[in-house]
């Protein structure tokens, strides 16, 4: 079994992967895309995107990472591809699942499963680009407006020369709602002699065994999951339990340690609100303490009451 963590646009940052991996056996994190109109992309590009990739593409932790390429061209993704490779990227990764307005008048994304021909080309490109010993696979959602294309759009990754194919069981219409349509993963996994990797709705270990029993895969990805519960897949794939509140908190104080020292100090008061609208999911006292933090502006307030927190948590288990 693995578990790979989802490329969360705007979410699972440089930083995010390194936090996450260093209290996860993940087995692979793939990133934020990497958007390509039609040209070769400057080196400093994938760097900034992917900075592991200075650390042969590994995380601080050790855990690989792979660049993901989103765009319409299959000629200039052939070319970024290749430069991922080059540059250290364990593999490339092609989204075809973006489900955002913008990126999707752009055509680029979940707008292009409305074409399993510009599909198969585009995965044919990258595959014959990028030498054979490095893998290249693609995530999609199960269609655009529905879910009609889902096995014509998955034979055409396949018949393409993709090595793996990841799955989000919704299309792009149905966002984020649940359920997840496992269903269908099943049916393409029976049908796909390669790799399939089932993704939606997996919050916890019992979600993960039961889309795993359902879908036949024997591997998932995760994505808002794995920020709602930070140890998800210490969890999934060990016997130890889902972090406690205390853990959690304290890994935001980390979290915001790191953050204020990195280059995106300027944004730190939006992305700890963004987290803690994940952590509501898991945690009643993450939504309690979410209540205080999101009127604050400054990053002083923000650190002072996650402070206050975790000494009110001190007092209260001693």
């Amino acid at each position: 079994m693995r578990v790979i963590l989802a490329p969360m646009e705007g979410v699972v940052d440089d930083l995010m992967r390194d936090i996450l991996s260093a209290i996860n056996p993940y087995d692979l994190m793939v990133t934020e895309f990497v958007r390509v109109v039609d040209q070769l992309l400057p080196e400093k590009v994938f760097t900034k995107l992917c900075p592991e990739l200075l650390n042969g593409g590994y995380t601080t932790s050790g855990t690989p990472v792979k660049i993901q390429l989103l765009g319409q061209n299959p000629e200039a993704l052939a070319k970024n591809a290749l430069r991922a490779i080059e540059l250290g990227s364990h593999g490339v990764d092609i989204n075809f699942g973006c489900p955002a307005k913008i990126v999707n008048r752009n055509k680029g994304g979940a707008v292009l499963l409305n074409e399993p021909n510009l599909v198969h080309d585009i995965v044919k490109a990258v595959r014959q680009a990028v030498p054979e010993q490095h893998p290249v696979t693609a995530k999609i959602r199960l269609g655009f407006e529905d879910k009609s294309q889902y096995m014509e759009n998955s034979l055409a990754i396949y018949e393409a020369g993709a090595n793996e194919l990841a799955v989000h069981a919704r299309s792009k219409v149905d966002g984020y709602k649940p359920p997840a349509y496992w269903e269908y993963i099943a049916d393409i996994n029976q049908k796909l002699p390669i790799p399939v990797i089932a993704n939606g709705e997996i919050w916890n270990k019992q979600d993960a065994l039961r889309c795993m029993e359902q879908t036949g895969c024997s591997d998932v990805m995760v994505g808002r999951g794995a920020i709602s519960l930070p140890n998800l897949a210490e969890e999934i794939k060990t016997d130890n339990p889902a972090y406690s509140w205390p853990q959690a908190l304290e890994l935001m104080l980390k979290y915001s340690e790191k953050e204020l020292e990195g280059r995106k100090s300027c944004y730190y008061p939006s992305r700890i609100k963004q987290w803690f609208s994940y952590l509501n999911r898991q945690y009643p006292e993450a939504k309690e303490l979410f209540r205080t933090l999101r009127i604050f502006k400054t990053t002083e307030e923000i650190i002072q009451a996650l402070e206050y927190a975790k000494h009110e948590q001190t007092s209260k288990n001693q």
